[in-house]
């Protein structure tokens, strides 16, 4: 071996050393638990490393409230009522802002809201939601407890997540599972809107917190997927995504409902037959189905079997996109809709309307 060949050899392996040294000290925090990484890698006694989600339940758990119900005997008004259990909420913000489930506080009179540390208060009703069954109540309190959120980061489909409520009103308890679906961030309605899990959410979680394994909080529990008249236990539970409800609250603080806005017309996706019927280049888009002969469309004189292919200049992809945009325009603004109608392309000035659903 020459001496250029016994460098180049002594060269790799200190080379391989350093490597193997960055390595080392990247991987030890986050399997001992040292350093600022959160982890659920944890030391227990002498059992050596075990895994845990203690720390993010820590972090979560003692924002996340029950919501009772206050009833009063009318025969006998003067004596303490009675607290009926309703379900959970997490406590948003230091103000005590509490975001919970329209359907848990919809028929409740008087609502007292329970935190961990054995405090209570009664609370108020600043808006609430009945489309994405979201509601914020806020309390007055001090040093509440906030729970950890980062909305710019979304939940992925395999993510570990913890579900923490009140069922049955047992008192909290955690839930695990996955992230089994993930859907969209809109105004609009329905399953497709919510993130799916199978960590249980059974009577009483709703409302209440799902956290990642930092503790931090994507979503809140609303549902377990029934058919008929049958519950859930089918692993297939709902929680409404985090960037969703915080916008969500954040519309009910301001105005004490959400203004959504309004076209006045029902449309479906573009299949390959309609696309060839309509002479459409391709399948993006919505063909307009209905008309509400005294809504924004109509005065714009969209008709049947338009197909919307923009929205303010943004692509249309589908019906779920174009209700979401809709439903985020303010109401009293004028977009352009770039519509073909037997085959040409036209620009459609429309004053967005509101819609007054029911709450």
């Amino acid at each position: 071996m020459t001496l250029k060949d016994t460098a180049l050899y002594i060269g790799k392996a200190i080379l391989f050393g350093l490597i193997m040294a960055a390595v080392f000290l990247i991987v030890t925090p986050l399997i001992t638990g040292q350093g600022n990484h959160s982890t659920f890698f944890q030391q227990r006694g002498q059992n050596g490393i075990e895994l845990s989600f203690s720390q993010a339940v820590r972090r979560a758990a003692p924002a996340v409230v029950n919501i009772y119900s206050l009833s009063i005997n009318q025969n006998q008004p003067l004596n303490s009522g009675s607290l009926q259990g309703l379900g959970s909420g997490v406590i948003m913000s230091k103000e005590g802002y509490i975001l919970t489930n329209y359907h848990v506080i919809k028929k409740a009179d008087e609502i007292v809201v329970a935190l961990q540390d054995g405090r209570k208060f009664t609370s108020e009703v600043v808006g609430s939601d009945s489309v994405t069954d979201l509601a914020v109540l806020k309390i007055e309190g001090d040093a509440l407890p906030i729970v950890p959120i980062n909305i710019e980061i979304p939940a992925q489909v395999g993510d570990v997540v913890l579900a923490i409520g009140n069922p049955y009103n047992l008192g909290q308890t955690i839930t695990q599972g996955i992230i089994s679906a993930t859907g969209r961030n809109g105004l609009s309605s329905g399953y497709l809107d919510f993130l799916q899990t199978d960590a249980a959410i059974n009577a009483g979680n709703s409302g209440g917190a799902l956290i990642d394994t930092s503790g931090q909080l994507i979503g809140i529990n609303t549902a377990a997927f029934q058919i008929g008249g049958e519950g859930g236990g089918h692993g297939i539970n709902f929680a409404i995504p985090i960037k969703l409800a915080h916008s969500i609250m954040g519309k009910l603080i301001k105005d004490g409902r959400v203004i959504r806005g309004a076209l006045g017309i029902t449309g479906e996706p573009i299949n390959p037959v309609m696309a060839q019927i309509l002479n459409l280049p391709d399948l993006t888009g919505v063909m307009v189905t209905g008309i509400d002969p005294q809504g924004p469309a109509a005065q714009a004189k969209l008709r049947p079997r338009d197909v919307i292919t923009k929205f303010d200049g943004e692509i249309v992809p589908g019906v779920e996109m174009l209700m979401d945009r809709i439903a985020e325009a303010q109401p009293g603004t004028v977009v352009t809709m770039t519509i073909i109608r037997l085959g040409k392309y036209y620009d459609v000035p429309v004053t967005i309307g509101e819609n007054f659903g029911e709450e």
